[in-house]
């Protein structure tokens, strides 16, 4: 579940370092080949909110199955698109069936014993953010190998193979809401404006994302300036360096499972505020920056995991709706971080970047603890 998560978001962002490349290919003017991306990421915020949530109505594995099955089809369309429109088409519908990933989440919790949910999640997110992280080094190495369309038709084959492989390996499940499609989307609406806890993990969610945007939308751009020079293969490199972070998170779903899940988000916003210390000195210090990337992407995969855990322990049988909802939010701000950051990066430099970054950290913090002194209040009165 882990492995396909991570290929299904991966596809989202392959096209980040190809743009030159598939702009030469198909003689696409710069703004057309830039909107490739743009397309990805807003099939999968349609899919979040229009797909996600009918994992509380449809049986799961058919749902997971279906999804991945159709990302691998329209990975093909994107490998053999000669025109802007077809390749257009194809990232958008392609992004749009991506959240798959998200399907099979709250599919992970529901299957797992309750004292092994947290350590379910965490590995299945894992693979998620490890997707996110490899998918421009992948690109990159495959393109390099083949052309850009290697790249797609390469994911496109594994994407079958796994959707084979989820339909053989999980087990037929089915909670349905009992409502109807129109009335399973309000719900969703409904569960925000009536769950206190599910609005504070959006928050947070929102804003751990938005930090992560921050610092991986002007990376790039600092690491090929001076002092530091690189070639866009060393840069694409620096994916295995927040890889490290995420991969040590995992040992954040067995804190959850020992009833620290509080604790985690908690130990997670904080650690988010100080990464962008070492951060700071990244523009000088190699090793302060490797040390900031690392932490900044365990402090994200904590706030995560521990966001997920509590969000689905809200209403069980709500779990693909809440997590709809929740990553929603989760999205846009991701979204927010890089679209503020390509600003402020312009303007003010690294230095900037790593201020932004810094406050926006901050304001998690001030959230959870707020959170955490009116649950105190609320459980003595």
């Amino acid at each position: 579940m882990a492995i396909a998560c991570g290929l299904a978001v991966a596809g989202n962002y392959f096209a980040q370092p190809l743009v030159d490349a598939i702009r030469t290919d198909l003689g696409l003017g710069p703004t057309l080949a830039a909107l490739v991306v743009t397309a990805a990421q807003a099939g999968y915020a349609v899919g979040l909110v229009f797909l996600v949530p009918l994992g509380d109505l449809l049986e799961r594995r058919k749902l997971a199955v279906s999804l991945t099955a159709l990302s691998a089809l329209l990975l093909a369309v994107t490998a053999v698109s000669q025109n802007g429109v077809m390749l257009l088409a194809g990232t958008a519908l392609t992004g749009l069936f991506s959240v798959a990933a998200q399907v099979v989440v709250p599919y992970a919790a529901t299957l797992a014993a309750p004292e092994a949910k947290g350590k379910a999640v965490g590995t299945v997110m894992s693979g998620l953010l490890l997707g996110i992280l490899l998918s421009r080094t992948a690109a990159g190495l495959l393109a390099e190998a083949g052309t850009w369309r290697t790249v797609y038709w390469v994911n496109s084959i594994l994407m079958a193979i796994m959707a084979v492989a989820l339909w053989f390996a999980l087990p037929s499940l089915r909670t349905p809401a009992g409502l109807s499609y129109p009335a399973l989307l309000r719900s969703v609406a409904s569960l925000l404006r009536t769950e206190p806890v599910l609005r504070i993990r959006c928050y947070l969610g929102f804003l751990a994302f938005a930090a992560f945007g921050v610092l991986w939308t002007a990376l790039g751009f600092m690491l090929a300036s001076d002092p530091y020079n690189w070639d866009e293969a060393a840069i694409g490199l620096f994916g295995f360096v927040g890889a490290a972070g995420a991969l040590m998170a995992i040992s954040g779903g067995r804190l959850a499972d020992k009833g620290y899940v509080h604790q985690v988000g908690g130990f997670g916003t904080v650690l988010l505020a100080l990464s962008w210390i070492p951060m700071a000195l990244g523009k000088t210090s190699l090793i302060a920056l490797l040390v900031g990337v690392i932490v900044l992407d365990l402090a994200v995969q904590a706030i995560h995991l521990s966001n997920q855990n509590i969000v689905f322990a809200i209403k069980p049988e709500a779990r693909n709706r809440l997590n709809s909802a929740y990553m929603t939010f989760y999205f846009l701000g991701g979204t927010f971080g890089s679209a503020s950051t390509s600003t402020v990066r312009v303007t003010y430099g690294w230095g900037g970047v790593c201020i932004l970054g810094a406050l926006v950290s901050l304001l998690a913090v001030v959230i959870w603890g707020a959170d955490q002194v009116r649950s105190r209040v609320d459980s003595r009165g």
